[in-house]
Formats: C-alpha cells, sequence, structure tokens
C-alpha cells in the first residue's frame, strides 16, 4: 500500500519592510524641516496630485499625539500653520534625515505667530523650486530644502543663509549636475543698502581660513573653511518680495552695484554665480524660466541653472 505524501504549504513569503516613510513620518520631518508650513504648502511639497484632505488627516492625527501645533493666520480663511512641538522636537532630533539639525521647537501659537511671515515666504520659494523640478524631472524633493544655515566668519561671527539648495538637473543627454545654492529671500523689511552687504559677508565666507584652535592665526596654504562642506562654492541667489516692481528693481540694481564697486565681492563674483529674482516671477515662470538678473555683467535675465 502507497502513501501518498502530505501536501507542503507554500512558506509566507518574507517581510520586507518598504522603503519609503508612511506619510504621517513624511508629514513631521517637513515640517521638522521647514521650521512651519500651512497645510497648503504641505499638501503641494508631499502630496500634490491627491486631494488635500490625505495631508490633513495625519495632521490631525500628529497635533493629537502631541508633536505638531498650529497658529491661525490673519486674514486667511482660518489657514493654518503647522509647527513643531517640543515632544515633537525630541521625537525627531535623531532621524536620519534630520541629523545635524539643531531642533526647532515652538511654544505657543503666539511665538508662531510672529515667525510666520519670514518663514512661510522661505518656503514659499522653496515651491517654486520643487514645482518646477517635477515639472522638468529634475532631482529636487521636500527635504533637498535645509533652512537657516549657519557658516562661521571667526571672531565669534556667522552669516546664516536663509536656506541652502540641493538640486540635480538632468539634461537631454542623460547626464546629471549637481547644483547647491545658498539662498537669501528678501521680504524687503530693511533697507536695500543692508540686503547688499550680505554679498561682503559671502564674500569674507569664501575666503575665510579658520585658525587653529589656540593660535590667532592660519597657517600658511590651510584650506578655507567652505571646503568642509562643499566641492565648489554654492551660488547665491537673492528672492525679492514684499514691495512694488519699481522698489524690488532697485534693490536688485544696489545689488548689481555691490557685486560690481566692492573689491572683495567683485572678486568672489568672478568665480561665484550670483542672481536675483523676483518671487512672483518665479511662480509664474520657474526658477529655471529666464527670471534671474545676473550680479555682474549687463547680461540678459536667465534661468538659475546658466547664471
Amino acid at each position: 500500500m502507497t502513501h501518498t505524501p502530505p501536501l507542503t504549504q507554500p512558506s509566507a513569503p518574507a517581510f520586507v519592510p518598504s522603503p519609503l516613510e508612511p506619510l504621517p513620518h513624511q508629514v513631521l520631518a517637513t515640517v521638522a524641516q521647514h521650521r512651519m508650513a500651512t497645510t497648503a504648502q504641505l499638501h503641494t511639497l508631499l502630496r500634490p496630485g491627491n486631494g488635500r484632505r490625505l495631508v490633513s488627516k495625519p495632521l490631525v492625527q500628529l497635533r493629537g499625539q502631541g508633536l505638531i501645533d498650529y497658529t491661525v493666520l490673519p486674514n486667511s480663511h482660518r489657514m493654518r500653520a503647522w509647527y513643531l512641538t517640543p515632544e515633537g522636537a525630541r521625537v525627531t532630533r535623531d532621524w536620519p534625515q534630520l541629523r545635524d539639525r539643531p531642533p526647532y521647537p515652538i511654544t505657543s501659537a503666539s511665538a508662531a505667530s510672529m515667525k510666520t511671515p519670514h518663514v512661510l515666504t522661505v518656503v514659499r520659494s522653496h515651491l517654486a523650486f520643487v514645482t518646477d523640478a517635477r515639472r522638468r524631472g529634475d532631482e529636487h524633493g521636500p527635504l533637498d530644502w535645509t533652512p537657516e544655515v549657519a557658516h562661521s566668519l571667526g571672531d565669534r561671527e556667522r552669516i546664516i543663509a536663509d536656506a541652502l539648495l540641493y538640486y540635480v538637473q538632468h539634461t537631454g543627454n542623460g547626464q546629471r549636475t549637481k547644483l547647491r545654492a545658498l539662498i537669501e529671500v528678501d521680504r524687503a523689511t530693511s533697507s536695500s543698502e543692508r540686503l547688499a552687504t550680505k554679498l561682503i559677508d559671502y564674500a569674507r565666507l569664501h575666503t575665510f581660513v579658520p585658525a587653529p584652535p589656540g593660535r590667532r592665526a592660519a597657517p600658511a596654504k590651510a584650506p578655507v573653511a567652505w571646503q568642509r562642506w562643499y566641492p565648489v562654492f554654492p551660488r547665491i541667489l537673492f528672492i525679492l518680495t514684499g514691495a512694488s516692481p519699481v522698489t524690488l528693481a532697485h534693490r536688485i540694481e544696489d545689488l548689481k552695484a555691490m557685486a560690481t564697486e566692492h573689491p572683495a565681492v567683485a572678486q568672489l563674483a568672478r568665480t561665484v554665480p550670483l542672481g536675483a529674482a523676483v518671487l512672483d516671477d518665479l511662480e509664474t515662470h520657474g526658477p529655471t524660466g529666464p527670471v534671474w538678473m545676473p550680479l555682474t555683467g549687463t547680461g540678459e535675465r536667465r534661468s538659475w541653472t546658466e547664471l
């Protein structure tokens, strides 16, 4: 008598974790990275092809967990700007995509409301690059924009850029070009002269050589400080808003004058692309459109990648 061998059950496939973070994780990371963002901005950054409710649901969940909170923007039909709480800062502090970023919790809605004009304008500038990159097939995502990047200038001085942009441009022949830019977002809240003097600080950063601990001066032929972070010095982009077209044009002219007349800035401009554009133009034509005025020479407006 023969015995029929028992049927073997197929083994269950091994569990393979997804390399993609769930949407609530992405929302929390994006709020932590950008310091603050509205629901509409988060929707554009993370899920532009879906309904806004897809992003609204995890926002409500994260607020219920005490990780984020919001302030209501004035004269905005109850628009909310979301920010990280102290508990949210603690939770996200060691996330790989946020490593080396200082926590930036906001302790109250009133404190948040004081920061919204500038922070949300910086996010608005980022959205112009993200939207344009998607349209072109370039690489530039929600976390490829690091706000408030500080560099030492020595003697306890430092320069803080509003953002550092990472971007990979895809060309028609299959090549990829890695680009970086230090971003200054100007809302015309200070004088045009004060805006232009930022170029002097960038010129100082371009040549700054830190002295070793315990010494007053750096040794001869010591490398400049910026080479610790960048293979080439990032281009410098000024994004202007908050005033009439005539006023913004005058501010760009003052930037151009500084780039021509100040010896250190003129030296910087020989090797580092410098440009300025109006935020409304970026949103209308995209950052790769002919909207950037070079700060040197008499050239026509062009893409930021061609400065």
